[in-house]
């Protein structure tokens, strides 16, 4: 194999997810390019993808910007993002392609059509099928029909979940399905971090005495992070507070939430952070309570933070952390539910110790060395 393209939909899942492959690849010899947008639709900033840029070109990767939309119903952008990809197919005479996203695995696999009659392999990586169990019907009608055209344009289907997983092998005709534990993450960084707590948690505006529980993603409403707003006021109690590391459309909105819920004082959007790994080492506990996953790298984290979890019920969740042990299940969104699971973390230092000791060992299975090695 001598050159390969990277493609997925926007230059954050390049930076936040993909580096370690392209890298790994480098390093077999491979020359390596990436596309996407990088330009819209990204949830990192645009200084973040300046910088992207810079590490991109430093690592000897040329890139190339692709006018994808995260729209799956933007007829007119998919149009020109598919000729787009396909001169680039043209052009690159590349042996692998590996894609990402649904609109840029599926472009991606439209566009390598002629070109796997001539050799190239196609490896798609699904972080997560956006139809799983308990997803909206409309996703079931619009995602399901294209995975089912793409498979057999896909040398390999790679799944990160187990729930995916069983369901692929029995439903997608891919060449090959494979599952990955993820992205992989570097397990001995987060655990490593050392932190001022009492510094840090002066500089996010929350008291050192305070129970802290952190969210670390974007403001939408796939995060989810209303509902634990709303268990948080339920509770009331002023000692608890609750994080959120991230930016996103619903900055204002849950604001004003906890505003109108009383509970102002103890929630704090902390907006873009570059120091994630030491806010998790000053958090108690951690609230992962999202609609839909494939398997989530801001929870692997912060069980590899040694934090025990607070998770939706829900597909990816469920891989990572088990009920009791790592923490707790709620179902998606009952706040009800989150609030009770608070008030036990929070009065019950004793089982946040067993749960941090059992996340610490469970989470080597997701280490990037592990993750590497299967890729």
């Amino acid at each position: 194999m001598n050159k390969a393209l990277i493609i997925t939909s926007v230059a954050s899942m390049v930076d936040q997810f993909l580096i370690s492959s392209i890298v790994m690849l480098r390093d077999m010899g491979c020359t390596v390019e990436v596309a996407c947008n990088f330009e819209t639709g990204s949830t990192c900033s645009k200084e973040r993808i300046e910088n992207l840029k810079d590490r991109l070109s430093s690592l000897g990767v040329k890139y190339y910007h692709i006018d994808f939309s995260r729209n799956i119903l933007r007829l007119s952008k998919h149009v020109r993002a598919y000729k787009q990809v396909k001169q680039i197919i043209k052009n690159g005479k590349y042996d692998l392609v590996h894609c990402h996203s649904p609109i840029g695995g599926l472009i991606a696999r439209l566009a390598c059509r002629k070109a796997r009659k001539n050799g190239l392999r196609v490896i798609y990586t699904a972080h997560g099928f956006h139809f799983y169990k308990g997803a909206p019907k409309k996703n079931w009608l619009l995602y399901y029909p294209v995975e089912k055209f793409c498979a057999p344009m896909t040398d390999v289907l790679i799944t990160i979940n187990k729930e995916d997983y069983a369901f692929a092998q029995k439903k997608l005709k891919a060449g090959r399905i494979e599952y990955v534990p993820g992205v992989g993450i570097d397990v001995a960084k987060f655990a490593e971090t050392q932190v001022d707590v009492a510094e840090k948690r002066r500089e996010i505006g929350v008291p050192e005495d305070a129970f802290l529980l952190l969210s670390v993603g974007e403001l939408n409403r796939n995060k989810n992070h209303e509902t634990v707003i709303r268990a948080v006021a339920s509770l009331q109690d002023p000692h608890i507070h609750y994080a959120i590391a991230g930016i996103g459309g619903l900055h204002d909105y849950l604001a004003e939430l906890a505003t109108s819920l009383g509970v102002g004082d103890q929630i704090h959007l902390l907006g873009y952070r570059k120091d994630v790994a030491e806010l998790y080492k000053v958090a108690d506990a951690y609230a992962h309570p999202s609609l839909r996953e494939g398997l989530p790298v801001a929870l692997m984290e912060a069980m590899a933070s040694g934090l025990p979890c607070i998770a939706s019920r829900i597909r990816g969740n469920v891989d990572l952390i088990t009920e009791g042990v790592g923490g707790y299940l709620c179902a998606p969104t009952d706040a009800g539910e989150y609030a009770s699971a608070i008030r036990a973390l929070c009065e019950n230092p004793e089982a946040r110790e067993i749960m941090r000791k059992n996340n610490l060992e469970k989470i080597q299975e997701y280490d990037i060395s592990v993750v590497q090695k299967e890729m």
